[in-house]
């Protein structure tokens, strides 16, 4: 997993031509502008997932994975925070779904770690990691989030 600023990811990460087509979607201008919902950028090899909600609150967060593509989930307004825990120390809950690309569970509590996602920050999260998004940064609170979906 890597958790940086947008403006400083392209150091941090190996950069393929699929996930260079994913930080270079999410540098145009008018990005908050973009209406809910799926857009293809190279087909079904990455493809945005533009989301508004409020955050949650739970005293138990459900986690996720996905094999067929990495996760670079970006806060264009707002903060959350993002649970992370290895997927192989998740206890199922609902089996993959290959079709959908995910697998649901949850960990124990002290396994968990929290990383508090700001406005311009983004999570890179890999198949091996587990994640729990869409936590509240202490109170319930709306964001906007663009989640690129990039094929491994």
């Amino acid at each position: 997993m890597i958790v940086t600023d947008l403006k400083n990811c392209e150091h941090q990460m190996l950069m393929t031509p699929f996930m260079q087509k994913a930080l270079d979607y999410l540098h145009q201008p008018n990005i908050a502008m973009l209406p809910d919902g799926t857009i293809e950028i190279d087909g079904r090899q990455v493809f945005a997932i533009v989301q508004r909600y409020e955050t949650l609150t739970t005293d138990v967060p459900k986690f996720e994975f996905h094999r067929k593509y990495i996760d670079v989930q970006y806060l264009v307004t707002g903060e959350e925070i993002l649970g992370w825990a290895p997927a192989d120390g998740m206890r199922i809950t609902e089996p993959y779904n290959a079709e959908k690309d995910i697998c649901f569970g949850v960990v124990d509590s002290g396994t968990m770690s929290s990383i508090h996602l700001k406005t311009g920050q983004l999570a890179v999260l890999y198949p091996e990691d587990g994640h729990a998004p869409r936590l509240a940064a202490g109170v319930s609170s709306p964001v906007m989030k663009i989640v690129i979906k990039v094929s491994v």
